[in-house]
């Protein structure tokens, strides 16, 4: 086996001692409520009875048997979103599966699931990130009947994967399975998609235009395609040993994805509980499996949201992971892939070309990736180095590509994109941010000029369609974008505009204590701020023309004028608590709240 890299190794002793206690708290809980019988014989008869009312009469009998695990779905189905809609029918197909293997399952419950695609812009959208804390407890209010041996994850998108793993940590004393769904047939190409935007944000075509568009790209039941955080979910969690190898992004309604599903049931009910060979949650996440997901995502250039939901699904699990921990890793990891927003294929083009497999073992061949963990699947890595096929209708594993199929989408260690990760931390007299470089070309990476504030991505909005923004370079802050402020919204709506001037020769960056999509790409955004505005940080301080210098090379923000002066001044008066849509319901959320670099989670 190839030796670790030394970083990689350093990186992940000091995750481990910040977090003894922390950690050693988690196991012992996940231990306490380990039980070699099934849990339902825990229960009253009359609890019991509750459980089975509604089951058919020879799955009643099959669960009054103590060698019959009983495994409990957590599903997001949902039929608006297009990544969850092919859920509709796999409680059925996994019932039908789970009796094959002398196993029975039940719905345990459903959690919600929303679109960050459709809220972009939107009032929802100020819900999106506590969502996916709803989700965590949704997900332990699924499981709290403690009747399972075993639980079958259902979900793909932005805040669903991360809350269900925070939910699912609650129960790592049980066997559980993450069972994506696939992403969509590919659909209008993504730089052709991208241009129309542009375009539109321009004035140069109408409506019609950009939703013919639009529709041409989001067009099918499946993940959308480009490698947002949906898709980065998904990589996330083959990188952490939660998947059956190769699951990722096999397409929905296909022979393989359906033998994939199959798969996830019978090691759910081969490894449950009370089964010969018990494989915990607790065993396979540990602190291993978090830094392998933080390296996947920086090889891959993955997702800026995942700065948030890594830190905050460490946490549940025990560990404490800082931006410094991923910046040191971004500086010895490579970046192999680039799918769009980093480049013009993908997800099925990055799939196709070598996909999730090949990264692996490339990362393993350098020794760039902890080899030596625990999966759902078995011992070590090595199992998700190879690509599922169907042989005579067989599920089966191949070696994965020796060399990549198309070097524009995905290479290998000898000739990454760049030989840093696309994650960094940046810090200055401004605060700590994390920027994502993978898409921003070397030319744009260093921004010096006046900023223009808003306090809302709406004023921006209004002031580029007016023509009233500096006409050379600038820095855009929008601020009050934070957790504590309105629950960090996606400040998707800005890319277009921003795109457009950088496309018009001039350099401009973005500054926030907000999120950009997971989508976020040429523009330089540096995102996830501390402290945020609402929590007084010098966000809050800064005016209209004030010199500000963004070197994401260097990973430095900087207030370029009187550090004195600039410490007198008073803070800009806070927004108004906006409501409607809901937004009143999670006030007390946005009260208790974190702050973003240590996962903007309510629970800690």
């Amino acid at each position: 086996m190839t030796q670790l890299h030394p970083v990689i190794a350093e990186v992940t002793a000091a995750i481990a001692d910040r977090s003894t206690e922390l950690r050693a708290q988690f196991m012992r809980r996940a231990d306490r409520y380990k039980s070699d019988e099934p849990r339902r014989k825990k229960l009253s008869c009359a609890n019991y009875a509750h459980v089975v009312a509604a089951s058919t009469d020879t799955d009643k009998l099959q669960q009054a048997l103590d060698a019959v695990p009983n495994i409990g779905i957590v599903t997001s189905y949902n039929d608006m979103l297009s990544a969850h809609q092919p859920y509709h029918d796999y409680p059925e197909k996994i019932r039908a599966f789970a009796r094959k293997f002398g196993a029975t399952t039940q719905v345990a419950g459903g959690v919600p699931a929303m679109c960050d695609g459709v809220t972009q812009g939107r009032p929802g959208m100020e819900l999106s990130l506590f969502s996916r804390d709803v989700i965590a407890m949704s997900t332990a209010i699924s499981l709290s009947h403690d009747a399972f041996d075993a639980a079958l994850m259902l979900g793909i998108c932005d805040k669903i994967v991360p809350g269900l793993v925070i939910g699912a940590l609650s129960f790592a004393h049980l066997p559980i399975i993450f069972v994506p769904s696939g992403p969509m047939s590919s659909g209008l190409p993504n730089p052709e998609k991208a241009k129309i935007r542009t375009m539109y944000a321009l004035g140069q075509v109408g409506r019609d235009k950009l939703l013919e568009a639009e529709m041409a790209s989001y067009h099918a039941a499946g993940t959308c395609t480009f490698y947002g955080t949906a898709n980065s979910n998904q990589m996330l969690m083959e990188m952490m040993g939660l998947h059956v190898p190769g699951a990722a992004f096999v397409s929905p309604g296909t022979g393989l994805r359906d033998a994939l599903t199959n798969a996830a049931v019978e090691r759910a009910a081969k490894t449950a509980e009370n089964s010969k060979n018990p494989k915990r949650m607790a065993d396979v996440i540990d602190v291993r499996a978090i830094v392998n997901g933080v390296i996947g995502l920086l090889a891959t250039g993955g997702s800026t949201n995942h700065a948030l939901h890594l830190p905050a699904m460490a946490r549940a699990a025990g560990y404490i992971l800082t931006l410094e921990d991923m910046d040191k890793l971004s500086s010895v990891v490579p970046l192999l892939a680039r799918v769009y927003p980093n480049g013009a294929g993908d997800v099925n083009h990055f799939h196709a070309a070598g996909g999730i497999g090949f990264v692996i073992r490339e990362l393993l061949s350098a020794g760039l990736l902890h080899g030596d963990v625990t999966t759902i699947w078995g011992e070590g890595m090595e199992d998700y180095t190879r690509e599922p096929y169907l042989q005579d209708g067989v599920l089966t594993w191949r070696d994965s590509p020796e060399k990549s199929l198309d070097e524009t989408i995905l290479r290998g260690v000898a000739s990454p994109f760049s030989p840093e990760g696309g994650l960094r931390e940046i810090k200055g007299n401004i605060g700590r941010a994390v920027a994502k470089v993978s898409a921003v070309k070397p030319e744009h990476q260093v921004v010096e000029g006046p900023c223009v504030v808003f306090d809302d991505q709406d004023d921006f909005l209004a002031a580029f369609k007016a023509k009233e923004l500096p006409q050379g370079d600038f820095v855009c802050v929008v601020r009050f974008q934070g957790p504590k402020a309105n629950g960090m919204p996606e400040l998707h709506s800005l890319t277009p505009g921003l795109s457009s001037i950088l496309d018009a020769g001039r350099k401009v960056a973005l500054v926030s204590d907000g999120r950009m999509s997971g989508a976020s790409g040429k523009v330089p955004a540096v995102i996830h701020l501390v402290p945020e505005a609402m929590d007084g940080g010098p966000i809050a301080k800064l005016r209209n023309g004030d010199l500000l210098r963004v070197d994401c090379e260097k990973g430095t923000i900087d207030y370029l004028g009187d550090a004195a002066e600039f410490a007198q001044r008073a803070n800009a008066l806070q927004p108004e608590e906006a409501d409607g849509v809901g937004r009143e319901l999670f006030a007390h959320m946005r009260r208790s709240v974190g702050p973003a670099d240590a996962g903007g989670a309510v629970f800690w």
